[in-house]
């Protein structure tokens, strides 16, 4: 494509966003003006933003409207200055496509176009507030997008408070079963051809007391997207052959990239998780969805050997060749015989078995074929739960525990009102299954809605939830880490 004269680079008008004639020139070089909403405004620099079409009130206030703003990635760092006017961006228009979060588009390899007048982000965003409502802002698990609402920053009663609150006694670990912290999920829109910014997770981590996460890949996310009514993930088109076994490269490079970003230390087995928080953040590296295996046994040694995989999601939002899942009509009639063969590997490597997003057939098969305890990382309970719904029976519950396993609340706003609302989530659970076999599933950056719980500096305010709920000291860390540490020390070879 001929590159346009970046001095006669068409100006793009808000208006052509918000009606979408903005369309026309994807892929063509423009020039625009707006406010610059950094994810970060405490750094002296910006390499991701938010251009907005107005001057935003405050620093936590990030537009809900995707018609009002557009995502930025420029060439090399912009310089944040003193003043508050806005400014002018040059770079290549993307108009994207089925992004989850409703962005319509993105300017790429942006560059300021009076360089020598920096703009400065709206003040008035702490760091604190930042973790809350920038790093933890960021697109669900399985979403390109970095920005969405995902949390209303004007409710200061909703800031995650680290200096109040329940801390873990020395020598317990606090566990999060399932998280997508960091964005290593790559896009779903194969024309944009780029990887979103990885975000920052050691230091929320550090804030909150969370020692360890299972931090997941998603390798569903090319043929998988939201549905119309925005309410769930569904599965659109067939995969090509060997497509999801390349995005799981993809990934496992890009949490290998995390890692080295973010000093964060990779727990391989029982010693490692021992240690766990004795010398910083630790992430054990997890797949949500085993589709990258595309019926290959073979692969599951490869990703322990290679990628240093130790927990496994067996099916995410296509029903794959492992079984069915939760949120579709049953094909299978449960776990596969390949899904069982899996179980089976997963036993004998040294790889945690996740039955989350699977339907409670799936669920029993796999209990009665495993020999080491299951886990279900994130879900809650339901007495009736509707159709195609992610919630459990109690059954469903038991069938997991009865492995000697957990099952891990999750914090959704659909499900929950908030912290006090989780906590007594986890009493229901714990009363249908008990205290041993209850976990913590965040489902980290993982909702189309706001959760209750959307930053690990919030831990604390959980944990005192949990005591104000009924649950002891030990019993707290018990669900909050202890219960998923015994499953995995349990699951090593």
């Amino acid at each position: 494509m001929q590159t346009v004269n970046p001095h006669t680079a068409p100006e793009l008008e808000w208006s052509a966003i918000a009606n979408d004639s903005a369309a026309m020139q994807h892929a063509s070089e423009v020039t625009i003006t707006g406010w610059m909403i950094p994810l970060d405004p405490t750094l002296p620099t910006a390499d991701y933003f938010l251009l907005a079409a107005a001057q935003p009130c405050c620093g936590g206030c990030i537009p809900r409207d995707p018609l009002s703003s557009i995502e930025v990635t420029v060439s090399e760092p912009v310089a944040l200055g003193t003043g508050r006017e806005p400014v002018r961006l040059r770079g290549r228009l993307r108009r994207l496509a089925d992004d989850p979060a409703g962005w319509r588009y993105r300017l790429e390899a942006a560059t300021l176009v009076d360089p020598d007048n920096p703009v400065r982000a709206p003040a008035a965003m702490s760091r604190r507030v930042f973790l809350m409502s920038g790093s933890a802002l960021g697109l669900a698990a399985c979403m390109p997008g970095r920005f969405a609402a995902y949390a209303d920053t004007h409710d200061e009663s909703r800031a995650p408070d680290a200096d109040a609150g329940w801390r873990a006694s020395p020598g317990a670990r606090t566990i999060d079963m399932h998280s997508h912290a960091g964005h290593v999920i790559v896009s779903r829109d194969p024309a944009i051809g780029v990887h979103r910014p990885l975000t920052a997770v050691s230091a929320p981590m550090l804030a909150g007391g969370m020692n360890v996460i299972c931090v997941a890949i998603v390798t569903d996310t090319t043929a998988t997207r939201v549905s119309a009514d925005r309410k769930r993930f569904e599965a659109w088109r067939t995969p090509e052959p060997g497509e999801l076994y390349r995005l799981s490269q993809q990934e496992f490079a890009r949490v290998n990239e995390l890692v080295a970003r973010e000093q964060l230390i990779v727990v391989t087995d029982t010693a490692a998780l021992a240690s766990a928080g004795n010398q910083g953040p630790c992430v054990i590296i997890a797949a949500e969805g085993a589709d990258f295996l595309e019926g290959q046994l073979e692969r599951v040694d490869e990703a322990y050997t290679q990628h240093q995989l130790r927990h496994l999601q067996l099916t995410h939002y296509r029903v794959n060749e492992l079984g069915d899942i939760q949120t579709e009509p049953p094909v299978h009639g449960g776990l596969t015989d390949f899904g069982a063969d899996v179980v089976r590997r997963c036993n004998r490597l040294g790889i945690v078995v996740d039955v989350a997003h699977g339907t409670y057939d799936l669920v029993k098969r796999a209990a009665a074929v495993t020999t080491r305890p299951l886990v279900l990382s994130h879900t809650a309970l339901a007495t009736h739960p509707g159709a195609r719904s992610r919630l459990i029976t109690a059954d469903h519950a038991r069938a997991v525990a009865d492995t000697g396993g957990v099952v891990g609340v999750w914090p959704s706003s659909g499900t929950f009102h908030d912290l006090q609302g989780m906590a007594h989530g986890f009493r229901r659970m714990a009363e249908v299954v008990g205290v041993d076999h209850v976990g913590l599933g965040s489902d980290m950056l993982g909702f189309i809605s706001p959760p209750v719980f959307r930053s690990y500096e919030q831990l604390p305010s959980l944990g005192s939830a949990l005591l104000e709920a009924g649950f002891s000291q030990s019993e707290t860390e018990q669900v909050l880490g202890g219960n998923y540490r015994r499953v995995f020390d349990a699951s090593m070879v």
